[in-house]
Formats: structure tokens, sequence, C-alpha cells
């Protein structure tokens, strides 16, 4: 047997070689399984060998076709309108296209790929491969750069969010190796232009911002070359579809244009987001006129204002910037060439497609893709987002108003119960929508309610079992309103205790309904008595946090300063609160951080009583501080202003309340389900 498998060996060797030996590229999709193979036997010098290789033979393949297609394309153009015309420049574009290929790469077929192969690569696959091999070899600048260019792209992947905040534990990691190895050169250069300006160096931003548009426009038309090639059309499988030559043609060239139009939101849509950047090229002109403006440079402020309004034509604001630049030149300028062509492209693009939609099964409108600017107040303002294809955080907002709530903000409502006391609101937490209170409960109910915690508790409760899903040095216990009720009647709990956990959630809720001066009802969405405890011999030179810095309704995207209202993060949820149970640890404060995730503006110790309420937007991200002694237990509260995501085990436990109370003595009537349990 053995003897075989070494004789399977070498064949496949052979084979191997005699694939390879007409191409000057390993097809990356063999070298992908050779680094999976390697992974699964602990093989990680060959992952990693193996996993570059294929991450390079992709990006290879991807620049030839760019390549190839925008030097034929260019070579053999459509100037003109007769059919017979059109298809020879087809058949002589298509002939130099892969006979260039083919000398870049090899034989194209070669370089056939799947699908689902295809799509590991856009979502970044390979890199968990790389981390996990790279931290096996102990090469933890590169196991760090590849977990963080995998997580980019997968927000969601909590596993890796792990990972990457031990990896900032650990001696010798730095914060340069924090690198993204797959970023967009020109969201690169913008997001470091806006963190220049938001800083006031705005001489400093203009070469990033520049440097963006340039990237911009050649990520533009290597996009709309990408388009190009096979495609695949749906409804010619379906058995009632009949087509000519003609219609074939037709067919293609409506997927391209439809692909190539699409490019605008693809250079606007960060990795792992479903939602683009909304107004994202316009932002850059408007960044640029004030920028200028600020650096004395009228001239070319004047350039960008006008450029900006080609896209938003006579909005309000931006023309007053043109008349006064006009005035202090006292002359007139023009737009950008390169901003001109490209929105004539698109106009064009989108007449064809409008004409074509018919054939494509896509619905298209008149609807600007450019959203229309928020109001601006003179010359010396930042600019912020606008409304359009997302629910926007702007660059220099402090709060962002959720759907649910299109009402005024307001805040400094009546506080409904004797003993609670305002202690600090907005202004002096330094943020909007923010709120502290003291003596929301006594010490008797604070040392109930942590006894029931110790009694109802589960390690990973909310977590899927995580006994430590924020960092490995806490442990993490939590239970929720008809968990502990359920204990209570079976006897495992006090009901008493049970019961006050319901009525102090409920005392929460009204008092933050009642100071936000709400004008709909605030409904629970989740409900947990939670505690943190400080894991020993694992507390010296912690550097990480017991909860990292998040907003509770959008992913926060701090590189970008912006917090994306999509999956996975809980969109509907409105406003926060966590009442505190105790004080007696080390660490474990509360703290609020402006959008970068870094700058604290404001912070709170826990103690018993004390409670902190907040909007849940991108206008308040939040975190708590290592817990580095003791144990640190509060009720942790989420609400909504929509019924439809109202909590369904609050309302359960609102039925067993209502049971209680009309049927103290008669238990059997409450018909707890053990299934119940979160």
């Amino acid at each position: 047997m053995d003897v075989l498998m070494k004789i399977y060996g070498l064949l496949a060797f052979i084979l191997h070689s005699l694939l390879l030996s007409s191409s000057t590229l390993e097809p990356f999709d063999l070298l992908y399984d050779n680094a999976v193979e390697a992974f699964n036997i602990g093989d990680y010098s060959n992952v990693v060998r193996y996993m570059e290789g294929a991450l390079n033979s992709f990006a290879e393949v991807r620049r030839s076709r760019i390549r190839c297609r925008l030097k034929c394309g260019e070579q053999h153009r459509f100037d003109g309108f007769r059919t017979d015309a059109i298809f020879e420049v087809i058949l002589y574009r298509a002939h130099c296209i892969n006979q260039c290929i083919e000398e870049k790469i090899g034989a194209q077929s070669m370089h056939k790929v799947s699908e689902d192969v295809i799509q590991d690569f856009n979502r970044r696959i390979p890199y968990n491969y790389l981390q996990l091999a790279y931290r096996k070899l102990g090469q933890l600048d590169k196991a760090v750069s590849a977990a963080h260019t995998y997580f980019q792209a997968n927000p969601e992947h909590v596993e890796m969010g792990e990972h990457l905040e031990q990896y900032k534990a650990q001696k010798g990691v730095k914060e340069e190796h924090f690198i993204d190895r797959e970023s967009r050169p020109h969201q690169r250069a913008f997001f470091a232009g806006v963190k220049l300006y938001n800083k006031g160096k705005y001489k400093e931003s203009v070469t990033f911002f520049e440097e963006a548009l340039t990237e911009y426009y050649r990520a533009d038309l290597e996009c709309r070359a990408l388009c190009e090639g096979p495609k695949h059309f749906d409804e010619q499988n379906h058995v009632s579809y009949k087509y000519n030559l003609y219609e074939l043609i037709s067919d293609h060239y409506t997927q391209i244009l439809h692909c190539q139009h699409e490019c605008i939101r693809d250079l606007a849509t960060r990795p792992g987001r479903l939602s683009p950047m909304e107004n994202y090229l316009p932002l850059h002109y408007d960044y640029l006129q004030f920028a200028y403006f600020q650096a004395g440079r009228n001239e070319e402020a004047l350039e960008c204002a006008l450029t900006f309004l080609l896209f938003h034509e006579g909005e309000e604001s931006m023309t007053e910037n043109v008349e006064y630049y006009r005035e202090v030149l006292g002359h007139d300028g023009q737009p950008r060439k390169e901003a001109e062509q490209y929105l004539k492209r698109h106009k064009q693009e989108l007449d064809l497609l409008l004409i074509g939609s018919s054939n494509l099964g896509v619905p298209y409108t008149e609807a600007n893709y450019w959203s229309s600017p928020g109001g601006r107040e003179d010359v010396n303002r930042i600019p912020s987002g606008t409304n359009g294809w997302m629910d926007y955080v702007p660059i220099s907002a402090k709060r962002n108003v959720t759907v649910s709530q299109l009402q005024e903000l307001r805040e400094g409502g009546p506080l409904l119960y004797e003993k609670v006391r305002l202690v600090q609101n907005s202004v002096t937490l330094n943020g909007s929508q923010r709120v502290l209170f003291d003596d929301v409960i006594s010490e008797d109910e604070c040392s109930e309610l942590k006894h029931l915690a110790h009694s109802v508790t589960a390690a990973g409760d909310g977590y899927k079992g995580k006994m430590s899903p924020h960092t490995p040095n806490e442990k993490f216990e939590g239970a929720t309103v008809l968990k502990t009720l359920k204990y209570g009647y079976e006897g495992r709990a006090p009901l008493k205790s049970a019961r006050l956990f319901y009525d102090v959630s409920e005392k929460a809720r009204r008092i933050i309904e009642s100071y936000f001066m709400l004008n709909s009802t605030l409904h629970f969405s989740y409900t947990h008595l939670v505690c943190r405890t400080a894991v020993s011999g694992q507390q010296d030179h912690r550097n990480d946090l017991s909860h990292p810095i998040h907003a509770d309704n959008c992913l926060l995207d701090p590189e970008a300063n912006e917090c994306w209202k999509e999956p996975p993060a809980y969109t509907y949820r409105d406003y926060s609160a966590l009442l505190y149970l105790n004080g007696n640890f080390d660490g474990g404060e509360f703290i609020f951080t402006e959008i970068d995730a870094k700058t604290v503006t404001a912070s709170v110790k826990p103690r018993c009583g004390r409670m902190v309420g907040f909007s849940s937007g991108g206008e308040n991200p939040h975190g708590v501080r290592a817990v580095t002694r003791g144990q640190r237990c509060a009720v942790a509260l989420w609400f909504t202003l929509d019924p439809l995501y109202r909590e369904l085990e609050r309302l359960q436990a609102d039925e067993v309340i209502q049971g209680l109370d009309n049927h103290p003595v008669r238990d059997q009537e409450l018909h707890i389900n053990p299934k119940d349990e979160l």
C-alpha cells in the first residue's frame, strides 16, 4: 500500500509539473488547495508558502486582465456605428485580449476558477489561514497583519476580534503591525486626508485628498475593465427564451454597462460592508474646497467648489461659497475636466441602461446616484454627510439619528422617582443623548440582585456559551429576566429577588423614557443581569479592554470615522442603559469615546445604584476598561422604539408576572417552559 501511495504521489507530482510547464503563473486555486491541505496536516511552513503564492497569483491574474483589457480597448475602439465595423472591432479586441493575457499568465484555461474559490478570495479567507499559520510559526507581526486584514472584511467574526485583542496584549506586537494588506489605495488616501482635516491640518490634508482622487479615477477604470469578459445571463436558460445573434450581443453589453455603472457603489464601499459611503466622490471636492480656502489657495478652492456643483447642481451653501470665491478673486473659474468627463460617461451609460432595462430585467430610474447635500451655514463649516444610500454618521457629527427616532431629540424630563438623582447630563458627559443617575436603587436592592446573580447567571450566557467573549482575562456570566423567574419558580433562586430584577428593569426603562422626553413608548429589546470577573493570574501588564469600544446599533468603523447601520448590528436598538450593582473592584470604568474609538470623552466609575443611559447609535461609542480585580455586576438594558422588535422573553416574563399577581398561590398555572431559556 505504501508503494502504491508513493507511485500515486509521484504521478501527481509529474502531472502537476506538466500542467505548469506551459504556464508562466501557477493557478491560484491549485495553490489555495495545496495550502488548505498543508493546514489540515499541520504543515504551517507550506501553508504560508502556498497561501502567499495563491494571493500573489490571484493579484497577478487580476492585474493582467485589467492591463490587457485597457490596452486592447485603446487599440481597438468603437469609432462608429456600422454593424460590420462593430463586429470587426469586437473580434479584434477579443483576439488582442486573449493573446495579451496568455503572454502574461499562460493559457487562460489554467486559470478558470470556480465561483466558490473566487468568493473565498473576495472574502479574504486565505488571511484567516495565514494568521493561524504565522502564529504557529511564531511570526507575530505577520500574524497580526493577516488577522487585521481578514477582520476588516469580516467584522462580524467574533473569534477573529478576540484574536486581535489577544495580539494587542502580547509583547512585541506594535500598532504598526495592524495593517490592512488589501486596503484600496483611493480609500486609504481619502481617510488619511480626513484625519488630517479633522485635526485642522488643512494644508497637509490636500495632498492626500488629491492622491485619493487620482487613485479613485484609476480604480474606476480598473473596475470597468474587470466588468468585461464572459457573462452569464440567467434568462437565457429559460425554456421560452428565444434569441438571435444581435440580441445575445445586446444582452451581453447591457450586463457590462450595468456592471460598470455599479462601480460607483463598489468604489464607495468599505470591505465587509453592505452599504457604500454616501456622497463619496463629491465629498472629496467638498473637503478640498475648504482645505484650499484654509490654505489661502482660493483659485483651487473655487475650482473644487464648482466641481462639487457638477454633482449637486444649485446646492445652496456651495453656491454661496462659489460666490464668495468669485468676489475675492475678481473672476470666475472652471470645474475640473476629469469630473466632467466622468459624469458625462455615467450619464450616457444610465441613458443606455434605461433603454435596455427591459432586456436586463433591472428596474432603473432617473434617481440621482449622488445624494442631496445636507444643510450648511457658511464657508467656515466642516463638510458633513448627507441623506442618501444609507443611514450615515457624518464625519463631523456628534450624533446619528436612527430612522425610528424621527422626533426632536430632547432631554431633561422628570425623573419620576423621588430618590433618583441626576448627576451628569449630555453637556457634562461631553456628548449627545447621555445621562448619569445615582440612587436608582438602594444598597439592599444592589446586594439582593448581586446575590441573585451568583445563583442564576451562567458563563457565556448571551454569547453562545463563550465564557470569555470579549477578553481571555475575564469571565463573563449572565441571565435573562425569564430565566431568573423560572429559577425562582423552581426554587433554585429566591422568587422575590427574581421579581426585584423584573421591577428594577422596568423602573430603569421608565426613567430613560421620561428623561429623554420620548414621544412614543420605549420597549425592551434585551434585558441581561451580567457579571464580569477578573481571572486571577492573568492581570499583569494588561492593555486590553473588558469590552472593546463599540456602538449598540451600528458597526463602528474608526478608520473611516463611520458607524454602519447594517447587519449583524442590532440596528433596531435606540437607547441603552447600565444599572450598576457594586463598585468594590479594580478597573471596570465605563467610557464614552469619539468615533475614532480612542479619544475618551467621559468616564463613569460604577457604584451601587448608579445608572448610565444613552442613545444607541454611532454618536455614543463606548466600552469598558479592564476589570483587574474582583467582580463587576450590572443590569444591562437595551431599548427600542419599534414595537416589532420587543424582547420576546420580556413579553413572556410579563405573562409570568401577571400570573403571579393574579394567582399568587397557584404556581401550577404559571406554565414556564424550560426551553424558553436564552
